[in-house]
């Protein structure tokens, strides 16, 4: 048990250390009081929480994941798949309403160049958000040949926010996508399982929009060097 002042002292200071709430499947290290009434029996009352414990729990799953990714043997097969030398035809796995998704086409809005994306919407946060990125990689892999590069697009969070993307199943999928992914989650500092095994990570939405835009600048570079030459 936990009595309701306790508890919005604790969660509140939870989510200032973490960044997270305390949500349903979280782990967490307490310190409780036992007692024994002879009517109700044994009792655990909580009366703190450490912080540094669930933290620590996101960063032991991450390496579990990438340990197992390494044993699979597919850690290197999404880098291995070859870029076109033109990368326009887009299909991103966002949140329609995202702020780093309006980013992104804002970004590629601005560009001299004519790109095309087809959105796949897929939940980025919470419980759901595995089985929809899951669900929307599947139908993407379905229609390949409409795609040059597939893209997945989140803006920043907690630790334990983005410690989705540490997840085995979803770096799996992207392991194996018959697509190049090119991932752009969290913030600079953030660096998830999902951004290490891609095909490339860039550090933001918006700079994935630039790594697109700075490879059609290199070749229209290169043509009017020909053409200089001819």
């Amino acid at each position: 048990v936990i009595w309701r002042s306790q508890y919005a002292m604790l969660s509140a200071y939870f989510e200032s250390q973490t960044g997270s709430r305390l949500t349903a499947g979280m782990k967490i290290l307490a310190k409780v009081t036992v007692s024994f009434h002879e009517l109700y029996g044994l009792s655990l009352q909580i009366t703190d929480l450490d912080p540094s414990f669930t933290l620590g729990e996101v960063e032991r799953q991450k390496q579990l994941t990438i340990k197992r990714l390494q044993a699979d043997g597919v850690w290197d097969c999404n880098r291995e798949v070859e870029l076109p030398t033109l990368v326009q035809r887009l299909v991103v796995v966002s949140s329609a309403s995202a702020a780093g998704y309006r980013d992104f086409c804002q970004e590629l809005q601005r560009s001299p160049y004519a790109f095309r994306h087809t959105l796949f919407e897929a939940v980025m946060q919470g419980t759901a958000a595995e089985e929809s990125i899951c669900a929307a990689l599947s139908a993407i892999a379905e229609r390949e040949e409409e795609f040059d590069a597939a893209v997945i697009i989140r803006g920043g969070g907690s630790v334990s926010d983005l410690a989705l993307f540490d997840s085995y199943r979803i770096a799996s999928h992207i392991a194996q996508f018959p697509l190049p992914v090119i991932t752009g989650i969290g913030h600079d500092k953030d660096t998830s399982v999902a951004d290490l095994i891609a095909h490339t990570s860039c550090k933001t939405p918006t700079a994935v929009a630039d790594f697109f835009i700075e490879i059609f600048a290199a070749q229209e570079q290169f043509i009017m060097h020909l053409f200089q030459r001819i």
